[in-house]
């Protein structure tokens, strides 16, 4: 039986992507492992390895196609014996235009013996398992969920369930619950496309087509103010002792190569705070708080289109330097389309920092599952009145912390700011 090679989900928030390329041709002999395309998500092009063996039948989407749709069936890979010839043309047919009101439409058929659902364990998570596996397992008798994959990324492959004992298949899953009443008020709808084309009719613009990158944000970003309940705290942070220390710092290091930034301090200041509050060192998990216990710190970046924020792991055991370079060689790549999805994904709490575009103060978005971000302004001379009460001269920068309430209550949100700006005005403290 021809196995169906699915369009893979290559990060957790994968929905589409783009078939960027094929590395192989029909009638080429494909091993477990093997990179067969690449794939083209909404941040980065990644390859694609084969989770079966045997030999590439029909290509079904040709390369350069955007919005992929998640498990769509891409190509077929053909066993032992098998013909391209037989299975080509139903696997290659196009979609059944859409039916008519007096007319059903007749689901395709593509083979007598369709793959079985991907199956979820008993916790709901999905069981990762490639098409020929499921099937085997039904035939089988065997529960998934009892098997330990040896494929890619731990992805149960045929031999895995062929060494498996047979057992009883898993239990039918329960009548689904009766639907849920529609929501009293439902969300208003934005304008389509076609409306607001009319609105400007006989206006000269551009039309640009939103690659998969915006079209994520945008998605992220109206869910995370639609379902996010923000609330904002801002600080005023002298910086004067800061900048003092950051100079003579930058002159001991200058043979090494290294010159730090404010935005390091930042970075820093951050990992240290969250370890001082370990209450907001938390992730929003649906219908719980995971507490985390480093402090993974992720940092806005800006990129041609759109937007990176790579992580910086372990930041609180972290050097000034380390976190110097490391931050410096994660933006080069962010701007390159280069980051790996674990090097972007995760973290407890974000810093975007628009001070170095002339900003003096912002909100950004909570980005979940986030805790909180911190918006840093830039550093602008002001008169400041000193604990004498003499009206002085001082570098201010202004803060916002946008907070998720579900996560971060009032005050320790309060108490989490308090630490952050505590370790700015007293920099030389953080190496302690």
């Amino acid at each position: 039986m021809p196995i169906e090679i699915l369009m893979p989900a290559l990060s957790p928030t994968m929905e589409e992507g783009t078939l960027a390329k094929w590395l192989v041709k029909e009638g080429d002999e494909v091993n477990s492992g093997d990179i067969i395309a690449e794939i083209e998500t909404d941040k980065a092009t990644m390859e694609f390895e084969a989770v079966d063996e045997g030999t590439m039948g029909p290509i079904l989407v040709a390369e350069g196609t955007e919005g992929v749709k998640v498990n769509t069936p891409i190509a077929m890979l053909l066993e032992e014996g098998e013909d391209a010839s037989d299975v080509k043309a139903p696997a290659k047919a196009e979609a059944a235009p859409a039916a008519k009101d007096d007319t059903p439409a007749q689901a395709a058929k593509p083979s007598d013996t369709p793959t079985p659902a991907a199956p979820a364990a008993a916790d709901g998570s999905r069981i990762f398992a490639s098409p020929l596996a499921r099937r085997i397992a039904a035939d089988k008798g065997v529960d998934l969920s009892t098997i330990k994959g040896s494929g890619p990324k731990g992805r149960i492959v045929k031999a895995d369930v062929l060494n498996a004992k047979p057992g009883a298949a898993p239990a039918a899953k329960a009548e689904a619950p009766a639907a849920a009443p529609a929501a009293a008020t439902a969300m208003p709808a934005s304008p389509s496309a076609d409306m607001v084309a009319r609105a400007y009719e006989g206006r000269v613009y551009e039309e640009i087509k939103l690659d998969g990158m915006r079209k994520t944000i945008a998605a992220r970003l109206t869910e995370a103010k639609q379902t996010v309940p923000h609330f904002y705290l801002r600080r005023d942070i002298k910086l004067d002792a800061l900048l003092k220390f950051r100079s003579e710092i930058n002159a001991q290091l200058a043979d090494r190569g290294v010159k730090l930034s404010v935005n390091d301090f930042i970075i820093k200041a951050v990992a240290l705070a969250l370890q001082s509050v370990p209450a907001a060192n938390a992730v929003w998990a649906g219908d719980r708080v995971l507490q985390m216990k480093a402090s993974d710190v992720a940092v806005a970046v800006a990129i041609e289109g759109g937007l990176f924020t790579p992580v910086l792991q372990d930041a609180e055991m972290k050097s000034l330097s380390a976190l110097s370079t490391e931050m410096k060689d994660l933006a080069t790549r962010a701007r390159d389309r280069k980051l790996a999805p674990h090097e972007y994904q995760g973290g407890s709490f974000a810093i975007s920092n628009l001070g170095m575009f002339g900003i003096d103060n912002f909100d950004a978005i909570v980005n979940p599952p986030h805790a909180g971000i911190l918006a840093v302004g830039a550093g602008v001379k002001k008169p400041v009145v000193d604990t004498e009460g003499n009206v002085t001269v001082a570098t201010v920068m202004s803060v916002t912390m946008s907070v998720d309430h579900r996560v971060i209550d009032g005050a320790v949100g309060a108490d989490l700011l308090k630490a952050i700006v505590s370790n700015l005005e007293n920099p030389m403290a953080m190496l302690a």
